[in-house]
């Protein structure tokens, strides 16, 4: 039996692996991540399997003509929902060479997304590229039917972002 606790230090990169990209990651001045309510980390999840397409296209884009046609399918995506696009990219990890994709020019090529508007509109959080994230956070919102998703995150004093666990309740 030992005396004392256990205890240690850690010091972490905001933005890595799996993370939250509060508004202020991209936009002075709007949130950071100890402004976002814990009740914001409980959302309805929608995935969007499009892992075929992105084995035969590395460079799939999920567009709005994609979206419709799984709302078709399943319904309407709620607002506030928890988007999250099923690539299967993950099963090239850890090799980082595979991830990246790289062609003989150093072009990396992976699946993205192309749902600004519709993201803005409807005030989805998806896993995303730059330019969409912009767009959302712009909105105040931050950055995986039928089952829920909870996304948690340590929240620093005026954070610009943080390593972020994601995982689902399933019904």
């Amino acid at each position: 039996m030992g005396t004392g606790v256990f205890s240690e230090l850690y010091t972490h990169v905001g933005q890595w692996g799996t993370h939250v990209d509060p508004p202020a990651h991209f936009i002075k001045g709007l949130r950071t991540v100890d402004q976002i309510d814990p009740k914001e980390m409980v959302l309805p999840l929608v995935v969007i399997d499009v892992h075929d397409e992105a084995a035969k296209n590395p460079d799939y884009t999920l567009s709005p003509e994609r979206v419709k046609k799984w709302e078709k399918d399943h319904g309407p995506i709620p607002a506030g929902a928890f988007v999250a696009m099923r690539t299967d990219w993950s099963k090239r990890w850890p090799d980082a060479a595979k991830m990246e994709n790289k062609d003989a020019n150093g072009i990396a090529h992976y699946p993205g997304w192309r749902l600004r508007r519709q993201a803005t509109r409807r005030r989805i959080r998806i896993r995303d590229s730059l330019p969409v994230r912009t767009i959302i956070h712009s909105k105040h919102t931050f950055s995986e039917a039928g089952a829920i998703a909870i996304v948690t995150f340590p929240k620093p004093k005026g954070g610009s972002g943080f390593p972020a666990r994601a995982f689902a309740i399933v019904p």
